[in-house]
């Protein structure tokens, strides 16, 4: 049975969300998912043919638990299938310089770790503005102010097309068995001159 390992950090919840509906997605095609969170401990990749991480931005980075367990797996994570999930409200606002600043911030977190997943999405993630403390809630209204967002604070506002967080699901999927089905490559021959 093709075996996938999710990981993810999620600050307040949200991308826990998004990481079990991709592992729910993934078992109903059968494939068997452990999903765990970066900040309880460092999963092994061993036994796992895939790999998916979920990380959502704040302040223009991800989780740091996120970024130390991809920066110590990248060379094994690049030797299997892997995805990338990015979860950030930036996506929802149509100005080409945010867009150009949620896709540099991926590419810069992927550089610098060194992974180069096969595929990769950005999801729009959730204002959850009754778990937010006094300050956060003000400075989230603010900004979803200025991008013409929804501001009642008194309520949540959930933003994640989970339809396309289904199709990136069933893509990863497609992507686990052209890997399986793929004949195995012959072994590299080095010549000594």
């Amino acid at each position: 049975m093709t075996r996938v390992l999710i990981v993810y950090g999620t600050t307040n919840g949200h991308t826990a969300k998004i990481a079990a509906s991709v592992a729910t997605a993934l078992r109903e095609v059968g494939i068997d998912v452990k999903a765990t969170q970066a900040s309880h401990g460092l999963p092994q990749l061993e036994g796992y043919d895939g790999v998916i991480v979920a990380a959502s931005v704040h302040g223009g980075k991800y989780q740091p638990s996120v970024r130390r367990w991809v920066t110590a797996n990248a060379a094994a994570m690049n030797r299997r299938p892997g995805a990338f999930i990015s979860v950030c409200l930036g996506v929802l606002q149509h100005e080409e310089r945010v867009q150009q600043d949620v896709r540099n911030i991926m590419a810069r977190f992927l550089a610098a770790a060194g992974w180069q997943p096969t595929i990769t999405t950005t999801v729009a993630g959730a204002l959850l503005y009754t778990q937010y403390n006094p300050l956060m809630r003000w400075i989230m209204k603010r900004i979803a102010a200025s991008a013409g967002g929804d501001t009642d604070t008194s309520r949540d506002y959930v933003y994640t097309d989970w339809a396309a967080v289904r199709a990136f699901a069933d893509e990863f999927a497609a992507t686990l068995r052209s890997s399986k089905a793929a004949p195995a490559l012959p072994p590299v021959q080095t010549r000594v001159a």
